[in-house]
């Protein structure tokens, strides 16, 4: 089965405009993402998708593989379904597409490899998400995406609010949160692009919203390391502190 990762980037994001092109360790972010993305074992190939020319020259500059698509694009999803099809003019048909999104850059190449494995040994799944846990302070900050899972690892709900609801702030409480690591079928990912934006979807700005509210399932792996994505600058300051290590 081949796979490649795609990794959708854009300057324009309206919570930190440039963010793909931040400095973290004298190496713009997006630059991370892709040499995190090539350390796959099992990839066959890595890509960046964006309208962006400033981010397709330095992706060229590290002899990179860039794809250009559409400034259209609102969902990352949106972005990697149109890469996919361009990618496969190049290639050949893809069985396993792997969106990492731009603005993770502590993944591991382990990480990726290991969403691939489950896929290509269970035929039934269509779309897997990574998860990890989080603590009391990160359930209360909105750009962290959090998961409900039930008994089979299988996604209930993605929301921006703390989920479980914990009033009484119980300590046996465990939060989780998304980890963006998305492995899609082929066809569940031009499937996902042929649907119209749903309503929680919307709602809360979550992509993969419109699965769950079409009847689709997303199979959870829980990942011990722990990461952060960088929404604005202080994650921004956090991760480069964290990195340096």
């Amino acid at each position: 089965m081949k796979s490649v990762i795609i990794i959708p980037a854009r300057l324009a994001a309206s919570r930190f405009p440039n963010k793909p092109m931040a400095l973290i360790n004298n190496i713009p972010m997006i630059g991370h993402c892709y040499l995190n993305a090539k350390k796959s074992k099992i990839a066959d190939g890595v890509y960046v998708a964006t309208p962006d020319e400033k981010i397709a020259k330095y992706i060229r500059s590290i002899n990179g593989n860039v794809i250009m698509t559409s400034i259209k694009h609102n969902r990352a999803s949106d972005r990697a379904a149109e890469a996919l099809k361009k990618i496969e003019k190049k290639i050949g048909k893809v069985n396993i597409v792997v969106m990492y999104q731009g603005d993770e850059p502590m993944i591991t190449g382990n990480m990726i490899d290991k969403s691939i494995l489950l896929m290509k040994k269970n035929k039934s799944i269509e779309v897997i998400n990574l998860i990890t846990k989080i603590n009391n302070k990160e359930v209360t900050d909105i750009n962290e995406i959090k998961v409900l899972k039930d008994k089979n690892d299988n996604a209930i709900y993605f929301s921006r609010l703390p989920i479980p609801y914990n009033p009484n702030k119980n300590l046996d409480t465990i939060f989780f949160k998304q980890v963006c690591v998305i492995p899609f079928k082929r066809k569940t990912l031009l499937r996902f692009n042929s649907m119209e934006e749903s309503y929680l979807e919307k709602k809360e700005s979550i992509d993969m919203l419109r699965l769950l509210e079409n009847g689709l399932k997303v199979k959870l792996i829980y990942n011990s390391k722990k990461t952060y994505s960088v929404d604005n600058l202080k994650d921004l300051k956090k991760v480069r502190k964290l990195m340096k290590k």
